[in-house]
């Protein structure tokens, strides 16, 4: 069994927030499996780290939830959020402007480090 989930956001759209709800609940649920989580932002869905923007997006038509809870739940639980350093500046993220849960910026060598990993189990979405 693996010991640890990491997590690619790569092609989601934050255009389309019916999508964006999984990730962080799936990741929610690993991290209570008492597995190591990490989930790296690339692309656009760095934009999601930036304060106030994933507090208006609603995976769900009823709006009950926004995105940005989603990815609390998931970082109270343990999961570490980790922003694409070549995506920040093409989607202005700044360590000022980042939401609070951001453990720190990573590039794809990181990445690859992690899931080359023995016990690690990659997915991407």
């Amino acid at each position: 069994m693996a010991d640890k989930i990491v997590i690619m956001l790569l092609n989601l759209n934050p255009d389309v927030p019916g999508t964006l709800g999984a990730p962080f609940f799936q990741a929610t649920v690993a991290a209570a499996m008492d597995l190591e989580v990490e989930i790296y932002f690339a692309a656009r869905t760095t934009r999601l780290l930036i304060k106030g923007y994933a507090e208006q997006i609603h995976p769900g038509e009823a709006k009950e939830k926004s995105v940005y809870s989603f990815m609390q739940d998931a970082h109270e639980a343990g999961v570490k959020f980790y922003a694409c350093a070549g995506a920040m500046a093409e989607h202005d993220l700044t360590q000022e402007n980042a939401i609070p849960e951001l453990d720190g910026i990573r590039g794809g060598g990181a990445f690859v480090g992690e899931i080359v990993e023995d016990n690690v189990v990659t997915l991407t979405y």
